[in-house]
């Protein structure tokens, strides 16, 4: 088992920069990819980012691409996700999940694990 622990959402400024981390703990000595997720109130989960395990390749949604990076340590058993230049449109609940795979996954059914979730609240 593994539990996933995001924070450092919050309610910030159009154009204003966040980052979120997701704390592993666990069987964390497992390799997993990791993914962020979000989900806006009515809408559908939404896939933003993954990361393999290595942390030498990363996949972007194009929504995210060129404003959201996503990194990882290993040693601290860490994932971070770091905005910039949000907009109101990124507010939702920000997820990270864990997939028992060496390969980048976008579809959230890969995954196995999930956080509870950490709230981004973006004003204009």
């Amino acid at each position: 088992q593994v539990q996933l622990v995001e924070s450092g959402g919050g309610s910030v400024q159009d154009g204003d920069s966040l980052r979120l981390s997701c704390a592993a703990s666990g069987r964390t000595v497992i390799p997993y990819s990791m993914g962020w997720f979000r989900q806006a109130p009515g809408k559908e989960r939404e896939f933003l980012g993954a990361i393999t395990w290595s942390g030498d390749s990363t996949d972007y949604a194009d929504v995210v691409k060129g404003r959201f990076t996503i990194s990882r340590d290993n040693a601290k058993n860490t994932v971070y996700l770091q905005m910039n230049r949000v907009k109101p449109g990124d507010k939702a609940v920000y997820s990270c999940a864990a997939a028992y795979t060496t390969a980048l996954q976008r579809d959230p059914k890969k995954y196995q694990y999930w956080g509870q979730g950490t709230q981004v609240t973006v004003s204009s």
